[in-house]
């Protein structure tokens, strides 16, 4: 299945298969629940650094769906002058879930300082309606990294659904 590193076995091996004994680790994270089921969590290596503190963007996407009104989460580092990098989510509510709108923004941030701490507490979260995704369902990280830094994403072809960044827009200017 795996053919190594031209002309560096070695580095294949250290890369790859010394993290964990007789498993191989492509760089996503996993945890197993009491069920003995496992759950993917994402690239590992997805961090920001807030204040000098590194903050896995994973974590805190797990933290915010923990709560029962969120559906779906998805989470950013954008540039910031003061702590360097800034959390921003865009979040889905749940079908019965109110949206009261800064009531909600402080819950789920509360939500996160509980879970997680209060360093990882996000600066801004946007309830959206959908997240841009590819048509094999993966979040584009980038384009949601480009509106939480205030530059035109762009093209958005890609999407399944290219008009659900305007809809996104709209929700930032609420």
């Amino acid at each position: 299945m795996l053919r190594g590193i031209w002309g560096d076995p070695e580095r294949f091996k250290d890369t790859y298969w010394s993290r964990f004994e007789n498993m191989y680790f492509a760089g996503d994270g996993a945890k197993k629940d009491e069920d003995g089921d496992i759950w993917l969590l994402g690239r590992v290596d997805d961090v920001m650094n807030v204040s000098g503190h590194r903050l896995s963007t994973t974590e805190i996407e797990s933290a915010l769906v923990s709560h029962p009104a969120v559906a779906e989460a998805a989470v950013v580092g954008a540039m910031d002058k003061t702590t360097g990098q800034a959390v921003v989510a865009f979040v889905i509510l749940r079908g019965d879930a109110v949206n009261n709108g800064d009531a909600t923004v402080q819950e789920l941030r509360n939500h996160v300082g509980k879970e997680i701490g209060p360093i990882a507490k996000p600066k801004t979260i946007l309830v959206v309606p959908e997240l841009p995704k590819t048509r094999s369902g993966e979040i584009m990280r980038r384009l949601l990294k480009d509106v939480a830094e205030g530059r035109d994403p762009g093209d958005a072809a890609t999407l399944s659904d290219p008009a659900i960044m305007q809809h996104i827009a709209v929700s930032l200017r609420k």
